[in-house]
């Protein structure tokens, strides 16, 4: 019988999941040296979709303490609703941890609390996660942001003519046939639309701002005048080369908004984001 791809790997959500990575992984804090391995794991807990790094105890450069605790770090949780699963939106703190395992500071950088954790998995013995947040990252000599890139995740760009339409309380807001669509796994399809086919004027700049490790660093805008508007669309900036086609280009939380696609509407799908 034929299996759908996606399934083993939704089946696999709850539990922890690994995977091991060629790349040279370096890390440093205010210019301190933290690691420097070729042996790193990806390392995905119970629920989370993004991974992190774990490394080799034995290749720290600096040390580690039992971790004097701390507040407790609330979990930010969403419905996965086209997956019916439940998960943990990323930016749920790293210490918010969902499998056994021993916590420790990390002596770099004035210390840093709570960095490291040591996992109680036996397939897991020898290595820590790190907090991806804490820290500056070099896979060889490129450096990432937003956390490590999932290797069966991927991200596609294609220039489209469909008709995108999208408004909020009845409000126009952009109207084109020239997007970009971006079809990335797991997630609903994104439209980028040129400045020139969305009503400006509607909005305002905020000082928002997000990192995506596929595409950059995105500057957001708020809908004038209303609370489910703010920080409703953005714009990646054109420093991040693997995605230039959407460089200058407005995309929106079509999980907010009413979107249309040549005449249909979308039903709004459920996401980190929603």
């Amino acid at each position: 019988m034929a299996t759908k791809y996606s399934a083993p790997l939704m089946d696999a959500f709850p539990e922890l999941r690994y995977e091991a990575t060629a790349k040279r992984v370096r890390a440093s804090r205010a210019g301190t040296p933290v690691v420097d391995t070729v042996a790193a794991l990806l390392v995905w807990e119970p629920r989370r979709i993004t991974p992190v790094f774990a490394v080799p105890e034995a290749d720290l450069l600096v040390a580690l303490a039992p971790a004097a605790g701390g507040p407790a770090v609330p979990e930010r949780s969403f419905a996965w609703g086209q997956h019916g699963s439940a998960g943990l939106d990323p930016r749920t703190g790293f210490r918010r941890h969902t499998t056994a395992g021993e916590e420790f500071d990390v002596l770099a950088g004035g210390g840093l609390p709570g960095a490291a954790f040591r996992p109680s998995d036996p397939d897991l013995a020898g290595y820590v996660l790190l907090d991806f947040a804490a820290f500056d990252w070099l896979e060889d000599d490129e450096g990432i942001v937003g956390h490590p890139r999932d290797p069966f995740h991927r991200v596609d760009i294609r220039a489209a003519s469909r008709h995108i339409t999208v408004a909020l309380d009845g409000v126009l807001l952009a109207d084109t046939v020239r997007p970009q669509l971006v079809y990335e796994t797991m997630l609903p399809v994104r439209y980028y639309i040129l400045p020139a086919d969305v009503r400006l004027e509607h909005f305002e700049p905020s000082p928002h701002t997000t990192f995506c490790p596929y595409k950059g660093k995105a500057s957001y805008w708020s809908f004038l005048g209303s609370d489910a508007g703010r920080n409703i669309a953005w714009m990646y900036d054109n420093r991040f080369p693997d995605s230039t086609q959407l460089h200058g280009l407005v995309a929106f939380f079509d999980e907010k908004l009413d979107v249309t696609v040549d005449g249909v509407p979308l039903e709004r799908a459920a996401t980190p984001w929603s």
